[in-house]
């Protein structure tokens, strides 16, 4: 591990609490969104600077920052980046500008709770991506469900929003408790065999843990309890059914978040398989299955949908099955591919879902039977809607080519017949893009509120056209996302075979 000197990562991290701690000494509540979105760029600086100074070439931890923070418990504030998060601070930063500019004209009840929760969530994220402690992270992982509620309920566009944000709250919390007592047995297997005992031979930090050796059954309840946690968040199927849900009910900015960012998929990376290597090993099979049920599932439900929303959702759960069939594969070409498309999800599936809300907030609905000849007189919005669909499909040219093709590729080595599948899933993917894109945006504009609809305003064009941008640089220079991930890659996959 590599120590910085300057606490670059705990600024990223506090500035954005300062910032909403600003928006609550400012007398006017319209200034709120200007305060949110200077903090949100200035934290897009220290992002930047992390990226710009990460030694893509060493491995281990860079930036590491490291503090006593419950000493009798020996629980610490804990900080570092490697190849594998490194690149998720820029582009959840990004997204979370681009949720932030969506929102200007929409929200005009409690502006200032708004942009301070809003905040608030982008600070815990943030910290998620970081924590190398495990209880540290786990702070992290259960403050997201805070404001995510309120941001779900109180400013939600369906009328079940408050269903919404309280399923998939409780969702959350239950999924918490078994990462909670993973990450528990894992410290309580360290005390047991330093023979310190309880609470002095406690050890939550990651990169201990990680050279941590445990006796196989141990090993096989840390892989579920770790999986079962992480795979609610991600979601895998059949524990997916919050994000349709939130995807109709929640804010349109908030919904592209929530698809946007696989934190579980994440989860299960950077903890599931490295402290649980041969019990991963064990269960590939357990892993590939939910992966190509995952894909098969959501494809043919996304398929079926006559509501864009809905669409997306289940394409997104589709899109999560394939990552998990790259992990799956264990090798690098299925965890650097599995990267990848989480990089992808925060900018096409995050920006998509952005498009659609400005569609909702536009006509008043996405449902198929309202839509209709929208590239009439939303010719921009019609055609990045366009570009964003065939990254999500994997056309070359986009970011989403090399992500799927690494995932496949990976899946035929190790697991050919769920590669198959996934090729299945690819075609299928085409398919319910294509029949709704159809439907939705191209024929004659039958009703005035679309023939009369006003096509994307400059702020919105700015915050899509920098997406777009960043999908064709990740199309025709992969290699750029490749070698900054490649050595945490090669060390990931490494372990798995020490181990």
């Amino acid at each position: 591990m590599t120590e910085s000197g300057f606490p670059l990562l705990s600024l990223l991290i506090m500035t954005l609490p300062l910032g909403a701690s600003l928006i609550w000494l400012t007398p006017d509540p319209r200034h709120a969104r200007w305060i949110a979105l200077v903090t949100a760029l200035v934290d897009l600086m220290f992002a930047l600077a992390v990226v710009t100074g990460f030694d893509h070439d060493a491995g281990g931890f860079q930036f590491v920052e490291h503090h006593a923070w419950i000493p009798t418990l020996r629980i610490e504030y804990l900080v570092g980046i490697d190849g594998i998060s490194v690149l998720f601070l820029p582009f959840t930063v990004l997204l979370f500008i681009a949720a932030l500019l969506a929102s200007w004209s929409s929200v005009r009840t409690l502006p200032r709770l708004y942009y301070t929760l809003l905040l608030i969530l982008e600070s815990a994220t943030l910290g998620i991506f970081c924590a190398l402690d495990t209880m540290l992270f786990f702070l992290f992982w259960e403050l997201t469900l805070i404001p995510t509620f309120f941001l779900i309920s109180l400013w939600g566009i369906g009328p079940h929003r408050r269903y919404a944000a309280v399923k998939y709250t409780l969702m959350m919390l239950a999924g918490g408790v078994p990462l909670l007592f993973g990450f528990l047995l894992l410290a309580f297997n360290h005390a047991s065999l330093s023979g310190a005992g309880v609470p002095a031979g406690l050890v939550f930090d990651y990169p201990t843990l990680l050279n941590e050796t445990l006796a196989p059954e141990r090993q096989a309840a840390v892989f579920f309890l770790l999986l079962l946690g992480f795979a609610v968040k991600a979601p895998v199927f059949p524990l997916h059914t919050w994000l349709p849900t939130v995807a109709m009910e929640g804010p349109a900015a908030i919904a592209a978040i929530m698809t946007g960012l696989k934190l579980g998929v994440y989860g299960l990376i950077r903890f599931t398989v490295p402290l649980a290597p041969d019990a991963a090993q064990n269960f590939h099979w357990l892993l590939a299955g939910l992966g190509v049920v995952g894909i098969l599932y959501g494809a043919l439900a996304a398929l079926a949908q006559t509501n864009l929303r809905r669409m997306l959702a289940f394409s997104s759960i589709s899109h999560v099955g394939l990552v998990l069939l790259g992990i799956a594969s264990f090798n690098l070409q299925g965890i650097q591919g599995a990267l990848y498309q989480l990089l992808n999800f925060t900018i096409v599936a995050g920006g998509i879902f952005l498009l659609a809300g400005f569609l909702h907030h536009r006509v008043g609905s996405t449902d198929l039977l309202s839509l209709g000849g929208v590239a009439h007189s939303m010719p921009l919005l019609a055609a990045f809607f366009f570009l964003f669909g065939l990254a999500g499909m994997g056309v070359p040219g986009t970011n989403g080519f090399p992500a799927e093709f690494l995932l496949i590729l990976s899946a035929l080595k190790t697991h050919t017949g769920a590669g198959l599948a996934a090729l299945a899933g690819v075609i299928l993917g085409a398919a319910y893009f294509l029949g709704i894109y159809r439907r939705a945006f191209l024929g004659p504009a039958h009703k005035a509120v679309i023939a009369d609809a006003a096509d994307l305003r400059a702020r919105e064009l700015v915050i899509i056209s920098v997406m777009g941008i960043l999908i064709l640089v990740g199309g025709f220079y992969p290699n750029s996302v490749l070698e900054l991930t490649r050595a945490a890659s090669e060390e990931w996959v490494g372990n798995l075979m020490i181990r």
